[in-house]
């Protein structure tokens, strides 16, 4: 998707400094932290939500728990939140499915 701002930071459009990428997504800090870590961990593959999922994807969804689980391990946290927001009625605020990983320190998640 062409305007999606985290398909323009996966195709390297726009900068980020990438904490975990391979084949399937990448991660980096959320510009606006709602804790001490809040990182998003986002599919090179375009997907507006969870609700636009098909059966072939949930690999991928599955894919982005475990890059999550590696990203915890190597920042050394032993306990932290997983977050997916829904739609905009969810507080999904940008279009491309994204898993959110979020110290316990947190200030307020929508």
């Amino acid at each position: 998707m062409k305007d999606c701002p985290f398909c323009q930071i996966v195709k390297g459009e726009k900068p980020a400094d990438f904490i975990y990428q391979d084949e399937k997504a990448v991660a980096f800090n959320d510009l606006n932290p709602q804790g001490k870590i809040h990182i998003l961990i986002v599919p090179r593959k375009h997907l507006s939500s969870i609700q636009e999922m098909e059966e072939e994807d949930r690999l991928l969804v599955g894919h982005l728990f475990w890059a999550a689980k590696k990203i915890a391990q190597e920042k050394g946290l032993s306990g932290y939140r997983l977050i997916f927001n829904v739609g905009e009625e969810g507080g999904q605020k940008v279009p491309h499915l994204h898993l959110h990983l979020v110290s316990p320190e947190v200030k307020h998640l929508p």
